[in-house]
């Protein structure tokens, strides 16, 4: 699983930058000043081999590293004793990507002095790109060896302990494998040379990613899935990509809402700025800059929004982190403004580079890459999940989900089933292309990551069929707080809201001019995230009396009258809406199924009914705009037939006077 691809945003060059020949994707190279600065005494050399170095140490200069090394290699032929060539030569070869020559050189200046201070330069370039390579049990022993060189509180001396853990936690994760089988999505999707950091809607039917084009132009591409192909990728928006780089985009639940990054060609407020675009119908709006509470002068980034579009976290090297690039949130106001972005500090956060954070649909679960914990070198995937004390531990993805190689980020579905990710080919070490793949999330990692559900589907008038522009709010039955609230699409009145798994849930579609629908989820023993469709028909108050609902969130034990506690959340609506239309008067109905005694039953749903208009009563309603009546079983809503059935028909029902 080698190779994620990574941005310009994650490695740290401008998007910008692709036109200048940096494509901005994690790089296995060296950089030149190190070059220069690597140095090793030598015992005195011979004329012929200080002037084949110093030749070669001129060609490199001119950025000409090929034809520097057999210079090198004649200084060497000329005097083996020449421990600083051996160095030179090794940063040469791994400039130009020729690791086993350079291991070699790097050896052979080792072997001049191995116990000497002097050769600590060897000692580091030797383990660092054995570590690069992925050859853990070959660093460790010259990793000892260089530890004994410096004291253990020294700064080198941590370093070298550090990447000695490196080893053998990359050791023992490729002992201890997870099984993931990655699969590249289709062909299709191929029409550029590179395409990377995939996101999707929940029900995994809207794909967005970034795509290279061959004139190193970044857009935004869109493909939608029919259940058996994607179809061919097209430009996001004409509104969204421009001849500048767009990239690192994230969605929300439904796909409505989109940030994205620009790094240039946009008037910001820095180096990099978060934008956002939102969806009316098909056609989405010009980029607003989010502003400058969420954007500085300092470089903001590769931003993740939550299922609802409600938190929005991202990257940002803006000051108070707890290193150089931290990860930071901000939450969407009821105001409709972000409020001031809070640091996630310890224990996501570390002294290095965090990057490409991913905020799972269960709004608990947080994907990022990370340089600062301890991984199998460079940036590993991590998750941590928030709970009432904070935030978890980070948690490695093991291997192969991370390698030696740097991993950017991870895309996990809403039903936590299943993972996309870009994998970059590369050749000798020079990176080629890009692809999208996916691959099932091995049990190791699906056990802890909370799946949730999502309802999908159009709300309309129920009369005229008018798409409506609903609130769709989902409350924890048991707190009787808001979980999430979208809005249905003004043109279309679809909407998608993402349920929890692991509890009691009451949704409710409105809009001012219509009844309310409430429906009811009880997910306290599901596991298993599980798309549900679902037309909502709203009732609108002009219809006198054919306009009624039924009241799903009403919770009474069996054969009683006694309102369960978790009612209040449905009782409280109904108590908002008469508020709210003070000219409406209702009737509450109470039904029950067949079995029993007729007497009984009537009795029952008598009683049932006037407990709710009780509680409407004392909640500041007057009496005289609603009444109680128990139909018993005599208005059954289907055949009492099934257990299912009849728990369908023991109801309370609410109509418009």
């Amino acid at each position: 699983m080698a190779n994620f691809v990574a941005d310009t945003q994650v490695s740290g060059y401008s998007i910008g930058d692709r036109r200048k020949g940096k494509k901005g994707i994690f790089r296995f190279i060296i950089p030149l000043l190190p070059f220069f600065l690597f140095s090793l005494p030598s015992f005195s050399q011979a004329p012929k081999a200080k002037e084949l170095y110093a030749q070669s140490i001129k060609l490199f200069g001119e950025r000409k590293a090929n034809e520097a090394i057999p210079f090198m290699e004649q200084a060497l032929k000329q005097d083996p004793t020449f421990t600083d060539a051996y160095l030179k030569l090794g940063q040469l070869y791994e400039f130009t990507r020729q690791f086993d020559p350079a291991l070699n050189a790097y050896r052979n200046a080792i072997k001049l002095q191995p116990d000497s201070p002097a050769s600590g330069a060897a000692y580091q370039s030797l383990s660092t790109t054995l570590l690069r390579l992925g050859r853990y049990s070959e660093a460790i022993p010259y990793l000892e060896k260089y530890q004994t060189l410096f004291a253990p509180e020294s700064a080198q001396g941590k370093r070298i302990a550090r990447q000695i853990e490196t080893a053998r936690f990359a050791m023992d994760a490729i002992q201890h494998p997870q099984t993931v089988d990655p699969k590249p999505l289709s062909s299709v999707l191929q029409t550029t040379p590179s395409q990377y950091f995939p996101v999707l809607t929940a029900d995994e039917q809207t794909l967005v990613f970034t795509a290279l084009k061959p004139e190193g132009d970044e857009d935004l591409m869109t493909s939608t899935f029919n259940g058996e192909t994607w179809s061919p990728p097209v430009s996001l928006a004409s509104t969204i990509n421009t001849p500048e780089n767009e990239g690192t985009a994230s969605l929300s639940a439904d796909g409505r809402t989109l940030v994205f990054t620009a790094c240039q060609g946009r008037k910001g407020y820095g180096s990099c700025d978060l934008y956002v675009s939102r969806k009316t119908g098909n056609d989405w709006s010009s980029p607003e800059n989010l502003g400058p509470t969420i954007n500085t002068h300092f470089y903001e980034s590769q931003p993740a929004l939550s299922a609802d579009g409600r938190q929005l976290y991202f990257v940002s090297d803006r000051p108070g982190g707890k290193g150089r690039r931290d990860i930071w949130r901000s939450d969407l106001g009821a105001d409709g403004n972000w409020a001031e972005p809070v640091n996630l500090g310890e224990p996501v956060n570390t002294p290095a580079n965090e990057a490409s954070p991913f905020i799972h649909a269960n709004g608990q679960s947080l994907f990022f890459a990370s340089e600062g914990h301890i991984g199998l070198g460079g940036y590993d995937l991590f998750v941590t999940d928030q709970g009432a004390s904070g935030w978890s531990a980070p948690t490695n993805l093991g291997y192969p989900i991370n390698t030696s190689e740097d991993q950017a980020s991870l895309f996990v579905t809403a039903n936590g089933t299943r993972a996309y990710y870009s994998f970059e080919e590369q050749k000798e070490g020079v990176s080629q292309k890009s692809r999208l793949y996916t691959f099932d999330l091995p049990e190791s990692l699906r056990d802890r990551i909370r799946p949730v559900s999502f309802l999908k589907g159009i709300v309309a008038d129920a009369k005229t069929k008018k798409p409506l522009a609903a609130s769709v709010e989902l409350v924890d039955l048991k707190t009787n707080q808001i979980v999430s609230r979208v809005e249905a699409d003004t043109q279309t009145g679809q909407y998608t809201a993402v349920l929890p798994s692991g509890g009691e849930y009451a949704l409710y579609v409105s809009i001012p001019g219509y009844l309310f629908k409430s429906l009811s989820f009880d997910f306290t023993q599901k596991t298993k995230g599980e798309g549900i469709t679902l037309s909502v028909p709203l009732e609108p108050l002009a219809t006198g009396a054919s306009a009624n609902e039924t009241l799903n969130n009403l919770f009474f034990e069996s054969g009683r009258y006694d309102l369960a506690d978790k009612s209040r959340t449905e009782l409280d609506r109904l108590s908002a809406f008469m508020q709210s239309n003070k000219a409406v008067s209702v009737e509450i109905s109470g039904h029950t199924d067949d079995k029993g005694d007729v007497a009984a039953n009537l009795v029952l749903s008598q009683k049932r009914a006037q407990a709710v208009v009780e509680y409407l009563t004392k909640a500041g309603i007057s009496p005289t705009r609603i009444k109680a009546i128990g139909y018993g079983k005599t208005r059954p809503l289907v055949p009492n037939t099934t257990d299912e059935n009849r728990r369908l028909n023991r109801r309370i029902e609410w109509r418009v006077l």
